[in-house]
């Protein structure tokens, strides 16, 4: 059961980043795409705009897809908190704890739940257990 768990845990928010991968890349479900989402960034003093755009959607996407298929799990969590930790610094730090105010609530959580999945292991419905054990 604890690898049943660990898959649900695994998919969503895998699913979730290639989704916000997705929006930054290719402005799919109803996202920027890179001239959007670069602008965005300049506006909050990340420079340059479309090039970090593109880094912190491939790291997501990147992320979320080998955090979904439990493979390269220590990596996987490495891009979601690099990515929640440039989140929460850069955006959400300033509006304090909660996500009513766009608080660091939510992206905290998502790097937790990673560093946990991560210092866990994938469990045994995963392609790290497939390959690696």
């Amino acid at each position: 059961m604890v690898s049943v768990g660990l898959l649900l845990i695994r998919l969503v928010i895998g699913v979730a980043f290639i989704g916000h991968g997705a929006q930054k890349l290719f402005g799919w479900f109803g996202g920027y795409g890179p001239k959007g989402t670069g602008g965005w960034m300049e506006s909050i003093g990340i420079k340059p705009g479309v090039t970090m755009a593109v880094l912190a959607g491939l790291m997501e996407l990147i992320g979320g897809l080998l955090f979904a298929a439990g493979l390269l799990t220590p990596v996987a969590a490495i891009l979601i908190i690099a990515t929640m930790l440039g989140a929460i610094v850069k955006v959400h730090a300033p509006n304090g704890f909660w996500s009513t105010s766009n608080g660091i609530e939510f992206p905290l959580t998502l790097l937790v739940v990673a560093a946990g999945v991560a210092l866990i292991g994938p469990g045994s419905i995963s392609l790290d257990s497939l390959f690696f054990n």
